[in-house]
């Protein structure tokens, strides 16, 4: 340690901001690497230099900065040359490499002034990006129109609606605020979006099994029915649609387990063993059916794996609306009838969209312990459970009942076990 303290401060950022500015410049080296000499602003020892040109006008005179920004006035007009060079002779609009270039030349001045880690992460985040060129030019050809107003939508509702909206409750004997409300809608439309990039985006082209996955984050009884209609038109490929439908109840426990760790902590630790078992249950009914009798995995078609997009204002709208009445009516069956008849409203939610129920129940502040309410969570899931085996016999075929029941049945009993055990 003294012998480290004993090397002087400067000696030491020097070093660094050589060794940082040098690995910019190659990773400019190798991205240009295809290019002819002289079509390229400088080499690796360029950037180098302008690393070390950066610290030396900065440090040279303390606490005067004219110095350095007379140098960075200098290299911008350097830099200007060179670009409309490049436009004149080669046609090339690229600014990527001028701007590296800026960032270098302040590597000096930030180490000088600001933590390494500061530092170290403006320089990890230059080489990431440089390196990912290819990457983002393959995802913006993905992009049209849409997708941006799908984002601004999400922006909408996330940062500009959400911190605007009061937390004062609407009615007196309700715990019921237009921010709980919209929060709830915050939740679930971060879910589906989040399922929606990873089919639009990153398993464009997945197989059944995943498209059941991604499926069931967003919504696993949509993604039942959509799937069970897909067996009558390919029968051969039954057993992957069967399994990839057990997909997407099992991504329902996550979906729904990761609600109540965002909306009821203490509710997470009471029944977050249970909901891993019955998604570890549901992954291993679906693996049984996947690999029984099957020796080929299908892919699908882009169109059969994306979603149509889920941000829609009116979906907002309608899950709100839902939120409220669910309150209300939550709020008298407690009032009016207790638990038993919570237990009853549960069954039938079962037969709706469970998600406002569920998130209701989970920010309530009624008198309900927490194993009425994890009772009531699993009674609407094991419903829920009930009706898209129903649909998933409806819409399959024949042949396909025997899984369908045996994997939905297994699921189903395990969830009333946990309720008998609560």
């Amino acid at each position: 340690m003294e012998l480290v303290n004993a090397i002087p401060k400067d000696l030491i950022t020097f070093f660094l901001v050589t060794v940082f500015s040098l690995l910019i410049g190659l990773s400019q080296k190798i991205l240009h690497s295809h290019k002819q000499a002289g079509h390229t602003f400088g080499t690796d020892r360029t950037f180098t230099f302008i690393g070390i040109v950066g610290f030396i006008l900065f440090r040279i005179v303390p606490g005067n900065p004219f110095l350095f920004m007379g140098g960075g006035l200098v290299l911008s007009i350097f830099l200007g040359i060179n670009y409309a060079f490049n436009i004149y002779r080669h046609e090339d609009h690229g600014m990527t490499t001028m701007i590296i270039a800026l960032i270098t030349y302040c590597i000096g001045p930030l180490m000088l002034t600001q933590p390494l880690w500061l530092v170290m992460l403006i320089i990890v985040t230059v080489l990431i990006l440089t390196e990912l060129k290819e990457s983002f030019t393959e995802i913006s050809q993905k992009f049209d129109k849409n997708e941006f107003l799908t984002l601004a939508k999400f922006l909408i509702i996330a940062g500009v609606i959400l911190p605007i909206v009061p937390d004062e409750p609407i009615f007196r004997n309700l715990a019921l605020t237009p921010y709980k409300i919209w929060l709830a809608v915050v939740v679930v439309s971060s879910i589906s979006y989040f399922s929606y990039l990873l089919k639009k985006f990153v398993f464009r082209q997945g197989s059944i099994i995943l498209a059941g996955i991604l499926g069931g984050l967003y919504s696993s009884t949509a993604t039942t029915i959509i799937l069970a209609r897909k067996i009558r038109k390919d029968p051969a490929s039954r057993n992957q649609y069967v399994a990839a439908i057990i997909f997407a109840t099992a991504m329902m426990y996550l979906r729904i387990l990761l609600l109540i760790l965002i909306f009821n902590s203490d509710l997470f630790q009471r029944v977050y063993l249970y909901f891993l078992i019955l998604t570890g249950v549901s992954i291993l009914a679906g693996l049984v059916i996947l690999l029984y009798h099957n020796k080929e995995f299908k892919t699908l078609n882009p169109d059969l794996t994306v979603d149509k997009n889920p941000l829609e204002f009116k979906v907002a709208i309608l899950f709100a609306l839902l939120f409220v009445a669910f309150t209300f009516i939550t709020w008298f069956v407690i009032t009016r009838f207790g638990r038993p008849g919570l237990n009853i409203l549960s069954f039938l939610v079962g037969l709706t969209d469970i998600d406002p129920f569920l998130i209701n129940l989970f920010q309530g502040r009624s008198a309900l312990t927490m194993d009425a309410i994890a009772v009531a969570t699993l009674q609407a899931v094991a419903s829920n459970n009930i009706l898209k085996m129903i649909y998933a016999c409806f819409f399959s075929t024949k042949k396909t009942w025997v899984y369908l029941i045996s994997g939905f049945m297994i699921i189903i009993l395990l969830n009333f076990i946990f309720i008998w055990i609560i």
